[in-house]
């Protein structure tokens, strides 16, 4: 059977500033600073390269140095209005962790986090590697409310203390599938330092979680082949039966999309958006057949 190697769906996107929410807000210049984790790949890539398109001076962080070189040299290719500064940092230790905003902070106003940083890890409860979980657990849950403990202090001393904490969850901290408890409690979890953060915050100080289906990174796309061979099906029959499945949108969301949730949900227009959370699923959690 042909696999359809050729296929749009095995494509991750490349950045286009055109594909940007550009957004007027008197906060997005270079004096504000948004702290990304994950900002070597991915989503977490797309959502610095959003924010510095909008004008703030993003600090990305990962444990990927050529990752980061990555982002800065695509930054610098598009000549964004806003700047990109790297700091390479382990999520699971403290230390680097109050590095990252420690060096964040030496660049402006720190106002804004989006934690993004994530890992799956495939194996059904009775089989977990223990190890394994808490490894998520410290990157995926631990580290978001670590960095927001350090960032809110940043935000409530600014001389409007006006800010926001988002925090990237999924179509599983709403619901969730087999085989994936550690990313599941993760992403649940989110929400739930969401909501706190937004319950002890003052409505200038929000937060707030976005939650998407499959998006469509290389990380997402190098598996589709393997899940075809697999299943003896063709790629397109995997994205949009298998993993699009029940979504009434069948097309993948791009990783600029989600940084564009980020880029509405740290500006003015979001003053609104409180502990609640962004679900760009495609219809794929509310609706059924």
């Amino acid at each position: 059977m042909s696999h359809d190697t050729d296929s749009e769906h095995l494509t991750a996107p490349t950045f286009d500033p055109d594909d940007v929410l550009v957004v007027d807000d008197d906060h997005f210049t270079t004096d504000t600073v948004a702290v990304v984790t994950g900002g070597g790949s991915g989503i977490g890539r797309a959502t610095v390269l959003a924010l510095a398109t909008n004008g703030l001076t993003v600090v990305a962080t990962d444990v990927d140095d050529e990752g980061l070189d990555g982002t800065v040299e695509k930054a610098a290719e598009f000549d964004l209005t806003g700047t990109v500064e790297t700091v390479t940092a382990d999520l699971t230790d403290d230390e680097e962790v109050e590095g990252i905003v420690e060096e964040a902070a030496t660049f402006g106003d720190v106002r804004y986090l989006a934690n993004v940083a994530g890992l799956q890890h495939i194996d059904p409860i009775d089989e977990f590697p223990m190890e394994q979980y808490d490894l998520m657990h410290d990157v995926m849950l631990r580290a978001p409310l670590k960095l927001s403990q350090l960032v809110i202090p940043h935000i409530r001393e600014t001389d409007d203390g006006v800010g926001a904490i988002g925090n990237m969850a999924s179509v599983h901290g709403h619901y969730v599938t087999s085989d994936k408890v550690a990313y599941n409690v993760s992403k649940f979890g989110l929400r739930g330092l969401t909501q706190s953060i937004a319950a002890e915050g003052d409505g200038d100080l929000r937060a707030f979680s976005v939650s998407t289906g499959y998006v469509k990174t290389p990380l997402v796309t190098d598996q589709i082949p393997d899940t075809a061979e697999q299943r003896g099906i063709s790629v397109d029959e995997v994205v949009e039966d298998v993993m699009l499945g029940q979504s009434r949108t069948k097309e993948m969301m791009t990783p600029t999309e989600v940084g564009n949730l980020f880029v509405f949900g740290f500006s003015k227009h979001g003053k609104h958006l409180n502990g609640g959370d962004l679900t760009f699923d495609g219809g794929m959690t509310f609706t059924y057949e």
